[in-house]
């Protein structure tokens, strides 16, 4: 069984910054993907930020260059600071661990940017 816990979401105003965990458990692979999507309301989820077991990144063009991911393998955790917060930002942002195709996802962390 994997879990994933995550943490970090709030509210914050815009232009701020807030950072997120995800702690990964159970029969966690040493080769993965881990990374952060999100979904607002009335749309489908997107992702935002992937990383390999072996550091590389992949981020969506609408957050390049205000978050970064990263990870610490020896804790099985995944991180992603998000800075300069838009309103757009706003919505429920899910872990996922990928480990040969099959996907896992925890239970969301809400992320509300506003005034």
């Amino acid at each position: 069984q994997v879990q994933l816990v995550e943490s970090g979401g709030g509210l914050v105003q815009p232009g701020g910054s807030l950072r997120l965990s995800c702690a990964a458990s159970g029969s966690i692979f040493r080769i993965n993907v881990l990374g952060w999507y999100r979904q607002a309301p009335g749309k489908e989820r997107e992702l935002v930020a992937t990383i390999t077991s072996g550091g590389s990144t992949n981020y969506a063009d609408s957050v390049k260059g205000r978050f970064t991911i990263s990870r610490d393998n020896a804790k099985n955790t995944v991180y992603l600071q998000m800075n300069n917060l838009k309103p757009e930002d706003t919505a429920v942002y899910y872990c996922n661990l990928k480990i040969w195709g099959v996907d896992y996802w925890g239970q969301g962390t809400q992320v509300t940017v506003s005034l």
